[in-house]
C-alpha cells in the first residue's frame, strides 16, 4: 500500500463533498459513500510514495504555518482509461496551493524510502478530490449529470494528515 501526505478541507466543505457522494450513490454510480472506513474523508493528496517514515509528522508541522489556504473545487474530471474511470473535482491551481505542495513535497521527501511517486511530483500534480472510482464508462454522463458535480465550490484547507495505508491509519499533523 502507499502512505501519502494529504490536505483537509474546512467542515462545509467537507459536507459539502459527502453531499456530492451522496447525490452520486442517488443516481446509481458507485462513489465514496459507500467507503464506511472512519478514515475516510475528502481530501486533496499532496504527495505519494510507496512508504515514508513517521519522522514526517513532525517534520511537516511547520508548513501547518501555510493554512488555512483558501481553494476552490473546480470542474470535474475523468481520470484513468479502459472501461471504469476515476471521477474527482479539480481543486484550482493557484499560486499559494502550488507553494504549499512544493514545500510538502520537499519535506516529505527524505522520509519516502524508495521516493515519491512522479505523478505526485511538483508540474506533475493534478490537486483533486475524489468523488468515484471504478465509474464504468456508460455511467460517466450519468455522473456528470448530476448537478452538484459541476458546480464550482468555496472551501479551505484547514489541515495535513499522513495516510500510511499499510496499517490504514491516518496520523494528523500538529
Amino acid at each position: 500500500m502507499v502512505h501519502s501526505v494529504e490536505m483537509l478541507l474546512d467542515a462545509e466543505a467537507d459536507a459539502a463533498v459527502r453531499r456530492i457522494w451522496n447525490d452520486l450513490a442517488g443516481a446509481g454510480i458507485r462513489s465514496l459513500a459507500s467507503h464506511r472506513s472512519p478514515t475516510n474523508r475528502p481530501h486533496v493528496t499532496v504527495t505519494v510514495a510507496e512508504q515514508m517514515d513517521d519522522g514526517v509528522n513532525d517534520a511537516l508541522r511547520p508548513v501547518l504555518d501555510r493554512l488555512p489556504l483558501s481553494c476552490v473545487l473546480g470542474a470535474p474530471m475523468v481520470f484513468g482509461a479502459g472501461r471504469a474511470v476515476t471521477l474527482v473535482r479539480l481543486v484550482v491551481p493557484s499560486a499559494d496551493l502550488l507553494a504549499l505542495h512544493a514545500e510538502v513535497h520537499r519535506v516529505s521527501g527524505p522520509f519516502a524510502v524508495e521516493g515519491t511517486l512522479p505523478h505526485a511530483d511538483p508540474g506533475q500534480w493534478t490537486p483533486h478530490v475524489t468523488l468515484a472510482r471504478r465509474v464504468p464508462l456508460d455511467l460517466v454522463s450519468t455522473a456528470l449529470a448530476v448537478g452538484s458535480v459541476t458546480r464550482d465550490m468555496p472551501a479551505t484547507a484547514v489541515g495535513l494528515r499522513h495516510w500510511d495505508g499499510d496499517l490504514k491509519i491516518a496520523h494528523l499533523i500538529g
